[in-house]
């Protein structure tokens, strides 16, 4: 079973770490809190004792006479990950230089596994000079990585940055940490991504499409987040993406010809390009500016096929990048397998994933996915049905195996 340990420092975003311990609790991940002194003011210590079925620690915990070993050395042993939400301005001047005058500090200091903390407070205190100092500070230690506040409305009814990263944000960093152990080793990594279905326009209304959602492409790039990347996302659609340490982008292409444009101008800087998008293969010679009368669409429509993004990025491929493809097929294993080596081989790509789409678990739209992984080299390694952020790590490790 998983140890996760909750730091919690005074500010109203205490509030929102009550929806991350339940989730976790309800996964079967054992979870543990400490509250400051502050935190207590916001969030009792009996609503996160009952909501992570454990105790909750405090001050008074920390100084009330040991019968055993120090609490803050068991907790610090205990923890397979230590998150750290919300981080204060006050908190975090103690983690950028080691203080400890408290159990959640001490526990910080007696620990060594891999940290997360989310920053949040009013604009103003987080732009300051010397709160700036501190957050660079805290992220020159390898040990930490940062969820970034986000911009938007704060308690205070200021705008700006200050918000502490939202619970689904955080617990998809959880999950890539308690998958990886907290590896940061695509940091200095430049990776490109596409994700979704495309759509070929016949009129403004109406377009040749598939059911892709673009799930599996944007696990990715948030995976290679998590692991340290600076990414790049070509999303069919608007795909907000975590405020890593690196800078990240997406672009919205809808069409095959402006995932086309997106794409060449994109991959001549990055280190890996993940072909994840469901692109069309044709396309209708008529595209009318405006909509058609039903009178007057053809009944058969003139099609043209559409130019091979993935293989023009493989004629432009130096070699020290990495271009990987996916392979949505289906039929049975066999079949799956022998149409991806062939697109593998076809296209000139490193490698592919292949993976069939017939099946109420790993089709379009669903949460889960499953995939066998086949390099240039002939390496082959299949996943099982999992998350599809776990298999978008599984897919970084089968890259760098």
């Amino acid at each position: 079973m998983n140890h996760v340990l909750i730091g919690i420092s005074g500010g109203i975003a205490a509030y929102k770490v009550c929806e991350i311990v339940s989730s976790l609790a309800k996964r079967g991940i054992e979870v543990r809190v400490i509250l400051t002194r502050s935190a207590t003011e916001f969030v009792t210590p009996l609503t996160f004792a009952t909501l992570s079925r454990q105790p909750a620690y405090t001050d008074a915990d920390f100084w009330q006479p040991s019968h055993g070993r120090p609490l803050h050395i068991e907790l610090a042993e205990w923890a397979d990950l230590f998150l750290l939400a919300p981080v204060t301005a006050n908190t975090l001047a103690k983690l950028a230089y080691g203080m400890a005058d408290n159990l959640l500090t001490n526990t910080v200091l007696a620990s060594n596994c891999p940290m997360l903390f989310a920053p949040a407070m009013n604009t103003t205190m987080w732009l300051q000079t010397s709160v700036q100092e501190n957050w660079r500070k805290v992220l020159q230690d390898s040990r930490y990585t940062a969820i970034a506040p986000t911009d938007g409305i704060l308690a205070c009814d200021a705008v700006g940055t200050g918000r502490m990263a939202e619970p689904e944000v955080i617990l998809e960093y959880i999950e890539s940490f308690l998958l990886t152990g907290g590896k940061r080793d695509l940091k200095g990594k430049h990776i490109l991504v596409n994700a979704g279905g495309t759509r070929e326009f016949i009129d403004p209304v109406r377009f040749i499409g598939n059911p892709s959602t673009g799930k599996q492409g944007i696990a990715i790039a948030k995976a290679a987040i998590h692991r340290g990347a600076k990414v790049t996302l070509v999303s069919t659609a608007s795909s907000p993406l975590p405020m890593g340490e690196g800078p990240a982008a997406v672009k919205v292409a809808r069409t095959s010809a402006e995932m086309h444009r997106a794409m060449l101008e994109e991959f001549p800087h990055a280190d890996i390009t993940i072909a994840a998008a469901a692109v069309g293969d044709v396309r209708s010679q008529l595209n009318s500016d405006r909509k058609l009368p039903k009178s007057e669409l053809p009944l058969n429509l003139q099609l043209e096929y559409i130019p091979d993004i993935v293989a023009d990025l493989a004629s432009r491929k130096r070699l020290d990048q990495i271009l990987v493809g996916f392979a949505a097929q289906t039929g049975d294993e066999e079949e799956v397998i022998a149409a991806a080596k062939e697109k593998l081989a076809r296209k000139g790509l490193d490698a592919i994933a292949a993976n069939a789409v017939n099946s109420l678990q790993t089709g379009f739209g669903t949460d889960t996915n499953q995939a066998t992984f086949i390099h240039k080299n002939g390496h082959r390694q299949s996943t099982p049905i999992c998350s599809k952020l776990e298999l978008a790590h599984r897919l970084f490790d089968f890259l760098q195996s």
